[in-house]
């Protein structure tokens, strides 16, 4: 635990000089129309020395951040996604508002901009499976608050690309599931585990909505979460379908990778950690301490079989 006499004679940034850098490195002009990422607690004239990274909002993350000093805590998910019409102690998100501004640490939330950026969520993963010319696959127009504007980069939601080396289906899901934090669920997936895949499509988080989208990239296997029974029955059904009218009964395309949620999603900090503090040295001169949270917030904790 850091010493809070030490901790105060670091330098430190201002909260909305750092909201303005992150907001460079995850422009919110990438959200989704129905999100609203950004800052949701805190004074922007706040000394930020230390932050803490986490892909959930919870109770045991605001206090893990508040026990470590953190000035910032920075989470993927909002803590609010629906009107909010009190923040009393009366719940656990009014209680954590309460604590983390007692604890006067700012609270910013990177959700779908971070999900589309430029080494973001979506980027993260791909690199972490080594994906070859990977690109988004919903394009998005790169903002012109995007720190990296001038760098010929590519944004939107998910990625899609080509393995460094073709590999069954069942090599494929056990890298993926040895990139990820451990689970109760871990890892699903449908397939022929002996099929050969070159090409891999992902979405993190959830992604059953965009078959339609990652057929069209003509992908030996689509990786996500949250894959709900009707959707991924009649997706799968269909991949075989097609394979076996063209005379290809054992490679559907694509075959299927449900991961959990906060797991797949957890791989952003590993870029996000480095950048976030580059990125304010660069600007500042001062390299506030990133930490990343040790918490797995998945929300299962049990599984029967």
């Amino acid at each position: 635990m850091p010493d809070e006499q030490d901790e105060a004679q670091r330098p430190s940034v201002p909260l909305g000089q750092v909201v303005d850098l992150l907001e460079g490195l995850y422009p919110l002009d990438y959200a989704e129309d129905w999100d609203h990422p950004g800052l949701v607690a805190g004074d922007p004239s706040w000394p930020v020395r230390r932050i803490w990274c986490a892909v959930d909002p919870r109770p045991d993350v605001v206090q893990e951040a508040l026990d470590h000093n953190a000035d910032l805590l920075i989470t993927h998910h909002p803590l609010f996604f629906r009107s909010v019409h009190q923040v009393s102690g009366l719940g656990f998100r009014g209680d954590m508002i309460t604590r983390l501004i007692e604890g006067h640490c700012g609270l910013w939330v990177g959700h779908t901009n971070a999900d589309a950026a430029y080494r973001g969520v979506a980027q993260a993963a791909a690199d972490a499976l080594g994906l070859q010319e990977a690109r988004p696959l919903a394009p998005q127009p790169v903002s012109n608050r995007d720190l990296h504007a001038d760098q010929g980069i590519q944004v939107g939601l998910g990625r899609w690309g080509r393995l460094p080396n073709p590999a069954s289906f069942e090599d494929l899901v056990h890298t993926v599931a040895g990139l990820l934090p451990k689970t109760a669920l871990g890892v699903q997936a449908a397939g022929p585990s002996e099929a050969m895949v070159s090409t891999v499509a992902l979405l993190p988080g959830s992604g059953d909505s965009e078959f339609d989208l990652v057929r069209s990239t003509g992908a030996d296997v689509y990786i996500t979460s949250d894959l709900r029974h009707h959707p991924a029955t009649d997706a799968y059904q269909q991949a075989l379908y097609e394979a076996r009218m063209a005379g290809r009964p054992n490679q559907p395309r694509p075959m299927l990778i449900n991961t959990p949620h906060s797991a797949i999603e957890s791989l952003w900090f590993r870029y996000a950690k480095g950048d976030i503090a580059r990125a304010l040295e660069t600007a500042t001169g001062v390299r506030p301490q990133v930490e990343v949270s040790s918490i797995v917030t998945d929300p299962w904790t049990m599984v029967v079989r």
